[in-house]
């Protein structure tokens, strides 16, 4: 006997429940903000959508279907089912903190705050959920397969991410290393860096994006397209090469094609690995190890 569908409400803890949390009550959250000229009022509000939204968007689950919740803090130990389906409520980054997570299972995004999110991957609002929900398990029908992004360490760790994967030293100070691409015929170079971005097209609306900006776009100097959230390429920056005597500075940016890979070899006593700004849950790296980054075999199912 199959299971029935199992609704995953993913959210976040408000500002307000963090300002409350910290200060013990509104009160004192109310003084707090007050003597920096903000009104708790603002955040009291925003809190009240999100509520609403989760209210609205748990009444809308079939009734038929099992429902349970899960805070963003709790993701990395929370198991995803394979009949689940996944709904994100609140901003776009949660859809990125809960992509690495998934294998396959559907996912659909409630915004909780019109106009103050962008909108890219919560693409629905909490009165959509009612008619959304039942065709998601469709298959085939109203979702896009976003591409990701991974890092293998030759240690068997493996990092996965929605929109970008930074390597570099913890807390961007240089890193050293050693960089190159499979298909240049072997060529490495070292590097000093502030360290290197690879990352998708669902990336290419944020950090990623303000690398490219500032590097003047495409069509400069041979900098890449950036690509689609569905397309099977990546686009990669080195950020702050430094030139000397033993670091250069020739394989700043580039593209990587779905079978391609950008290989990292450590040279300093730690760097790290991390996805999607997440830099609590990273890959420890050390002296000598290699990592490989390039196009995710999974993708997440998002609803249109």
């Amino acid at each position: 006997m199959s299971l029935a569908p199992r609704a995953v409400l993913v959210h976040r803890t408000t500002e307000y429940e963090e300002l409350t949390a910290r200060h013990g009550t509104h009160g004192q959250a109310a003084f707090f903000l007050s003597s920096r000229g903000r009104d708790i009022e603002e955040v009291a509000e925003r809190h009240r959508r999100t509520r609403r939204a989760l209210a609205e968007v748990t009444a809308a689950i079939p009734l038929t279907w099992r429902q349970t919740r899960v805070e963003r803090a709790d993701l990395d130990r929370f198991l995803f089912a394979p009949e689940d389906v996944v709904v994100v409520v609140g901003q776009d980054g949660l859809v990125a903190n809960v992509a690495k997570y998934l294998t396959g299972q559907p996912v659909v995004g409630i915004d909780t705050d019109p106009g103050r999110n962008p909108g890219v991957l919560v693409r629905h609002r909490p009165r959509d959920a009612a008619s959304l929900l039942p065709c998601v398990l469709t298959a085939g029908v109203g979702t896009d397969e976003l591409t990701m992004v991974e890092a293998v360490a030759d240690d068997t760790q493996r990092l996965l991410a929605l929109n970008e994967i930074y390597l570099g030293a913890a807390g961007h100070q240089t890193a050293r290393y050693r960089l190159g691409l499979d298909d240049d015929g072997g060529a490495v170079e070292a590097q000093a860096s502030s360290g290197v971005l690879v990352g998708t097209g669902t990336g290419a609306t944020g950090w990623l994006r303000s690398v490219w900006q500032e590097r003047g776009g495409a069509g400069n100097d041979g900098r890449p397209r950036l690509p689609g959230p569905t397309e099977d390429r990546l686009v990669w920056f080195v950020r702050e090469a430094w030139p000397s005597p033993a670091t250069g500075t020739s394989l700043v940016a580039g593209e990587l094609a779905a079978g391609g890979r950008l290989t990292l070899t450590v040279e300093s006593e730690r760097l790290i690995a991390f996805g999607d700004g997440i830099e609590s849950d990273a890959l420890e790296l050390t002296w000598g190890q290699r990592v490989r980054v390039g196009v995710c075999g999974e993708r997440l199912r998002l609803a249109g």
